[in-house]
């Protein structure tokens, strides 16, 4: 573990007592030290009071390495200050940041509910599909059964109109034999009544 400390005092053995500001968490990600607590290191003559190095602690809080902080201060100063880079301008990179994060958030949602309407769709459209097949077998199966049931109708017509007599036959036949009735009718009448001529003036 990293932490930034700044030597607060010297004890007549040569320790430096350390005083930690801020722990590293991730990469460009620091938080800053709520205890008061000193820790001692061993130290070199050129660890002055108030000055601020880098400490490199064991998870039991033992130090493990002490070194000048002062490359480290210069180079977030040459990759952060030079630039302008100021504290607020951080603030709304981050918001701005965060803003991007929750849309893409709400983006990806929407696509996934897009997603599922679009695969409910598809199993509506191939449930739609499978009724039309069974319909449209239905459907053929009728038109076979109607033209089987015709066939068979014009043939049995057929059958029926060559068995009968012509109908203008038959009406002829008729005719001429209500005629020939009519005639022995009218001979039968004029034989049996007496005539005028031979009737008493």
């Amino acid at each position: 573990m990293l932490y930034l400390a700044q030597v607060t005092t010297r004890d007549s053995e040569g320790k430096a007592g350390l005083k930690l500001l801020a722990q590293k968490r991730a990469d460009y990600v620091w938080a800053v030290c709520e205890s008061e607590d000193i820790l001692w290191a061993e130290a070199s003559d050129c660890y002055a009071t108030g000055m601020l190095v880098l400490v490199e602690l064991s998870s039991s809080m033992k130090v493990k390495q002490v070194q000048d902080a002062k490359d480290w201060i210069l180079e977030i100063v040459q990759d952060y200050l030079t630039a302008g880079v100021s504290p607020a301008l951080l603030h709304e990179e981050a918001q701005r940041a965060e803003q991007w994060r929750q849309s893409y958030t709400m983006k990806e949602q929407e696509i996934g509910r897009r997603a599922l309407e679009v695969e409910a769709w598809r199993d509506q459209i191939q449930e739609l599909e499978e009724n039309l097949k069974r319909e449209k077998k239905q459907i053929e199966m009728m038109a076979n059964a109607l033209r089987l049931h015709a066939d068979a109708g014009v043939g049995s017509r057929v059958e029926d109109a060559v068995a009968a007599p012509p109908a203008n036959r038959n009406n002829y036949n008729a005719g001429n034999a209500s005629k020939d009735v009519a005639k022995d009718v009218a001979k039968d009448v004029a034989v049996q009544s007496p005539s005028e001529e031979s009737q008493p003036v």
